[in-house]
């Protein structure tokens, strides 16, 4: 089998609003499709991030009452979504003009390349890399 790339992530929210206006609004993906799931009484939300073949698809489910997530970025399952941008430190500037808070810029220590992370509103750790 040979794979070509990854098509998209999907994650699951608490909040569809918040977690909408978080993505679209202030991380600038773009609404693709949007559908209310009446059979399971959720929300899915597609978004793409980049252009042609670069684009990746997340999809957001929102669904009532979903699982906390584990406090420790090391357990089984997504530990993060990390996102390639040409300059951390612009980034972190955007981000933190909206209030979003990012953890100190540091570099990654095998590609020697910047990178910080900071958090979706249920708490999913995202990451800026160059």
């Amino acid at each position: 089998m040979k794979l070509a790339t990854i098509h998209h992530v999907a994650i699951i929210v608490s909040d569809y609003e918040k977690s909408k206006d978080f993505y679209v609004n202030k991380l600038g993906f773009v609404v693709v499709r949007e559908n209310f799931r009446k059979e399971q009484n959720d929300w899915k939300l597609d978004l793409r991030v980049g252009e042609g073949a670069d684009a990746i698809e997340l999809e957001i489910f929102a669904e009532p009452n979903p699982p906390k997530r584990m406090n420790r970025p090391e357990a089984c399952g997504l530990r993060h979504l990390a996102f390639r941008v040409d300059d951390v430190e612009a980034a972190v500037a955007e981000l933190e003009q909206m209030g979003i808070g990012c953890e100190p810029i540091r570099l990654d220590s095998y590609t020697q390349k910047k990178m910080t992370f900071f958090f979706d509103p249920d708490g999913l750790p995202l990451e800026l890399h160059e």
